[in-house]
């Protein structure tokens, strides 16, 4: 079999986009899979999903759009003869470059690439570059399509994505062991999966009702959501989005390597804590996350503490499918009764908000709420798990918006939101694209589109008229707008018809908010 070129993925890819039809992006993949050679498919799942690699493959590239821009600059290929594994290669010789030099050695091998695409294929490298294909092709249509192809159950290829967070993997199994492989996955040791999501409820009258009139409540820790993976003294971590995070964390490595258990999986939070012992703001957190060198030095400087709330495997049994309760008792007796999210079983509305106001005076977000019997789902969201917490708002003014891709595609839905400046202007404090239905999206892109003053292509400046109330989850410190400021989480309530611009949210109030922060947090100070 011939290897199949990169202009036929771009060609496919570029009808991917021109199209909204479901069932047509299902078999158009599933048509291409079929195509490809056995080492050829993890690579077209990766390349398909916006990586590099496929997800479980360690390898960065770490090559940033300057380095884009100038391998642009040489002359692209008047023929396409790329095929999808020189394309990897490519990729693999990029995050080889590494130690003194590396950034030049990089963008040398990014050049190297660029010079062998056409124009075309260089749109699509690009786009695989920044993460982001734009052509409408998410997780769920990507594992439809490897089931039409392999001819497997789709119900399989979605249990075996849940276990292995790699669906390359997944799609490598189909094509080469068929179902019987895919029967054989399951929950592994160092491999980590994806966690189980929640829902938001309104208030305890909803969760109770849910959950049979008795639900147990944790405190919903405003940190970072990791999972710990621990055989004998050997421990590794993954964050929330299956990031390898082991090196960042030494201090959670070392708790986790003195627990009693054998063998575990835990699911975890991690929060910042400042001197005095309470919360850092979420910001801070990142601040370990995000370091590569000067570990020590920061781990000295923001200490974390470690709340676990639950037990997916201990000393080789799995535990998913064991009831919460059952798994909470499992979770004692693999931390010693310590290092345990703060939990209390309620079956009335006034224990819930006595538990709810406890943790908001501790400095946490709110609650976490959970089914006794539930099972651990991985991936999945629903009424078995609830969240509650109070939302925060503000009033903003939009100033711009970009357009849409994939099932936004035609809309204007990533709104720049600012409030009323000390001057009378417009602050900018971050962007959204959450809160509308597709319905209220058509209509506040015909709006925009009445107020449009200037259009790049991507991003539409529009007259400062529409306000919008946005709830946040925290006010973050930021160089990157004018404000100073940025929402976290932001995401939009409703359409402020009732208040003119110069009736927003100031940014005098913005200050006033964040320092509100501080009163159950902590302030980070060096």
């Amino acid at each position: 079999m011939d290897d199949v070129t990169f202009a036929e993925f771009c060609a496919l890819c570029a009808r991917l986009e021109a199209t909204r039809s479901r069932l047509d992006k299902v078999a158009w993949c599933g048509d291409f899979l079929r195509r490809l050679s056995v080492s050829e498919v993890p690579w077209a799942i990766a390349f398909l999903t916006a990586r590099p690699f496929p997800a479980s493959d360690p390898r960065v590239l770490e090559v940033g759009w300057a380095a884009v821009r100038a391998a642009e600059e040489a002359a692209p290929a008047a023929v396409a003869t790329l095929s999808m594994l020189d394309v990897a290669e490519g990729f693999g010789k990029i995050a080889s470059r590494s130690g003194k030099g590396s950034r030049l050695a990089k963008a040398e091998a990014l050049r190297e690439l660029f010079a062998k695409a056409t124009l075309p294929e260089r749109e699509f490298l690009k786009r695989i570059l920044q993460g982001e294909m734009r052509i409408g092709l998410h997780d769920g249509l990507v594992q439809e399509a490897i089931a039409a192809a392999f001819g497997a159950p789709l119900s399989l290829i979605r249990r075996a994505g849940l276990f292995l967070s790699d669906l390359s993997e997944v799609a490598r199994i189909a094509a080469t062991e068929g179902v019987a492989g895919l029967e054989r996955v399951g929950i592994k040791l160092f491999v980590p999966l994806l966690p189980m999501l929640s829902e938001t409820a309104e208030d305890f009258v909803e969760i109770l009702e849910a959950h049979g009139g008795r639900t147990a409540l944790e405190y919903k820790y405003d940190g970072a959501r990791i999972q710990i993976h621990k055989e004998g003294p050997r421990v590794r971590i993954w964050s929330r989005r299956l990031t390898e995070v082991t090196q960042s964390l030494p201090d959670i490595v070392e708790v986790a390597g003195a627990m009693r258990a054998g063998s575990c999986i835990l699911d975890a939070e991690v929060v910042a804590l400042g001197r005095n012992g309470r919360p850092l703001a979420f910001q801070e957190l990142m601040r370990r996350f995000r370091r590569v060198h000067g570990i020590e030095r920061s781990a000295a400087e923001v200490p974390l503490g470690l709340y676990a709330f639950d037990c997916l495997l201990l000393d080789g049994e799995p535990l998913i499918d064991r009831p919460y309760a059952e798994r909470w008792e499992r979770l004692r007796q693999a931390t010693d009764e310590r290092y345990l999210a703060e939990r209390q079983i309620v079956s009335d509305i006034d224990s819930g908000r006595a538990f709810l106001q406890r943790a908001l005076d501790a400095g946490h977000e709110g609650v976490m709420a959970k089914q006794l019997e539930s099972p651990y789902a991985p991936g999945s969201r629903g009424k078995r798990w609830f969240k509650l917490k109070p939302a925060v708002t503000v009033d903003c003014v939009i100033l711009a918006a970009d357009r849409g891709s994939g099932r936004r595609r035609g809309w204007l839905s990533n709104y720049h939101l600012a409030v009323v400046d000390d001057a009378g202007g417009f602050a900018p404090v971050g962007k959204t694209f959450k809160g509308l239905t597709d319905a209220e999206f058509k209509t506040m892109t015909a709006r925009l589109e009445q107020l449009r003053v200037a259009d790049d292509g991507y991003t539409v400046t529009v007259k400062p008229e529409v306000v919008v109330e946005v709830a946040f989850n925290e006010i973050q410190r930021s160089p990157q707008y004018s404000s100073g400021f940025a929402l976290r989480f932001a995401r939009i309530v409703r359409v402020r018809e009732d208040k003119r611009p110069d009736q927003a949210t100031t940014l005098a109030e913005v200050r006033q908010l964040f320092e509100r922060q501080f009163l159950t947090k902590s302030r980070f100070e060096i």
